[in-house]
């Protein structure tokens, strides 16, 4: 392995956990609920640095730090969630990133970019339909009906409105960090 090759791979896992870091310490400092009758589904801007991991890395690096900051965040600020937590944040953002990364690496371009964005937030959406179909009965105990009754009018326009609006402003911010993400320029 070449001198500039480990100095970029050294760059990327030192950018990958910086951004991991700020995806806790966001979930830390920003969260609410949007939903009154559902306020255990709480916005937060924590998937922001992983989108902009992915973009700049693509949809591997994205899952790493999916991962190491739902643990992390498992463990710390979302402790009384628990292994449901972190559990349906890996099948959540896991799934955006996936579909995000595999998108703009076929058309890295800004087209590119926000069509990965809205695919994302619609698969997003439907897999976290049946996620909580599937889940939330076992760790919960909330019967298969209740969790029926709370798709259409909370559990998926949450799930639309958290990740379109992550979505947007990470298409905001990615352009503006993308030179020093990558250390071009």
């Amino acid at each position: 392995m070449s001198k500039n090759s480990t100095n970029a791979n050294t760059r990327k896992l030192a950018a990958m956990g910086i951004f991991a870091a700020m995806s806790v310490v966001l979930v830390f400092l920003i969260h609410f609920p949007i939903f009154p009758a559902a306020p255990f589904l709480e916005y937060d801007p924590a998937d922001i640095p992983i989108l902009i991991v992915t973009f700049a890395y693509g949809p591997l690096s994205g899952i790493i730090v999916t991962v190491i900051a739902a643990v992390i965040q498992g463990l710390t600020v979302s402790a009384q969630s628990g292994p449901y937590g972190t559990i349906m944040h890996i099948i959540s953002t896991g799934t955006y990133v996936l579909v995000v990364g595999l998108i703009y690496r076929i058309k890295r371009d800004t087209l590119g970019a926000g069509i990965a964005i809205i695919c994302g937030v619609l698969v997003n959406a439907a897999v976290m339909a049946a996620a909580n179909l599937v889940i939330t009965p076992i760790f919960m105990g909330a019967p298969v009906e209740v969790v029926k009754a709370m798709l259409i009018p909370a559990i998926i326009p949450f799930n639309l409105i958290k990740a379109g609006g992550n979505g947007l402003i990470t298409f905001m911010l990615y352009h503006l960090l993308y030179a020093a993400i990558r250390n071009r320029g």
